[in-house]
């Protein structure tokens, strides 16, 4: 859309960012049209941080919702939309021996107080850690967390020895010198991230593609997927089941709906995934 006019030309999208994130979230926003600039000097680690000193209050809403605020407040109100993310990484639910890595992007609109949400779950995160002796072989995990393109916070039970670690002569030093045991976990900070960054560059994608989606009825932007209806039936015996059925897309500004059917096309579920079918 470079050098055409959109629905977005002239506006300010201020991004509220203190770890590199505005390198992925503004190309597709700039696409669009917008002027993308950055909150300068914003602290999101008081909303929370991964290496724990500061615990996050809510949830990934609650907290991007409050850097979004805030950012806007410590920008001097000058922005037509902020953009705030959150990430949380963890056990799976579905697969527990797999990490599981949660984005969630907001878009606000001070305005009207319009908020447009896109989320992702994916299991593509080297999140995970490793509790260490001097002494003890350590490569395997360097290797598969990705070190040193990907770096380390060591602790020492709940201190925090150090961050952004990715010098081997440095961690060395630090597990070798310890008199407790050192855990080694991934730095989760995008900026220190790679894979953390590539994500967010997938959630910016689908961000710009919401935004660029009207309603409509009202043509406010961001008409999108908003909840699901469960219920796909089997194909062998037509029961119901718990795999989803129907998305419902509406607007966050006007509250019209649509049920529509799966992206995927797909309109029943095999016999393996009915609960009659398969008890």
């Amino acid at each position: 859309m470079s050098g055409a006019k959109t629905a977005f030309s002239g506006q300010v999208a201020l991004i509220a960012t203190m770890h590199g994130k505005d390198t992925v979230l503004a190309p597709p926003l700039q696409r669009l049209g917008f002027t993308v600039e950055t909150a300068d000097g914003f602290d999101t680690d008081r909303f929370g941080s991964f290496a724990g000193e500061v615990e996050r209050q809510g949830d990934m809403l609650d907290a991007a919702r409050a850097k979004a605020r805030a950012a806007f407040s410590h920008s001097g109100e000058r922005a037509d939309w902020v953009i705030a993310s959150e990430g949380a990484f963890g056990p799976s639910r579905i697969a527990p021996m797999l990490a599981e890595a949660k984005e969630l992007a907001l878009a606000w609109r001070p305005a009207d107080d319009l908020e447009i949400l896109t989320r992702q779950v994916s299991f593509t995160t080297n999140f995970g850690h490793l509790d260490v002796a001097p002494g003890a072989d350590i490569e395997g995990f360097l290797t598969r967390i990705g070190f040193p393109d990907h770096a380390l916070i060591l602790r020492s039970g709940a201190a925090v020895l150090a961050k952004a670690v990715t010098d081997r002569a440095a961690l060395d030093r630090r597990v070798s010198g310890a008199e407790a045991p050192v855990r080694l976990e991934t730095d989760m900070r995008a900026h220190l991230n790679p894979t953390r960054m590539g994500e967010i560059a997938r959630l910016a994608e689908n961000l710009a593609a919401r935004l660029a989606a009207p309603c409509p009825e009202c043509g406010a932007p961001g008409f999108g997927r908003t909840g699901v209806e469960t219920g796909l039936p089997c194909g062998g015996c037509g029961a119901p089941t718990d795999l989803v059925a129907k998305e419902i897309w509406s607007c966050g500004a006007c509250g019209c709906s649509e049920r529509r059917a799966r992206g995927d096309g797909r309109a029943v579920a095999d016999q393996s995934e009915c609960p009659l079918c398969n008890p």
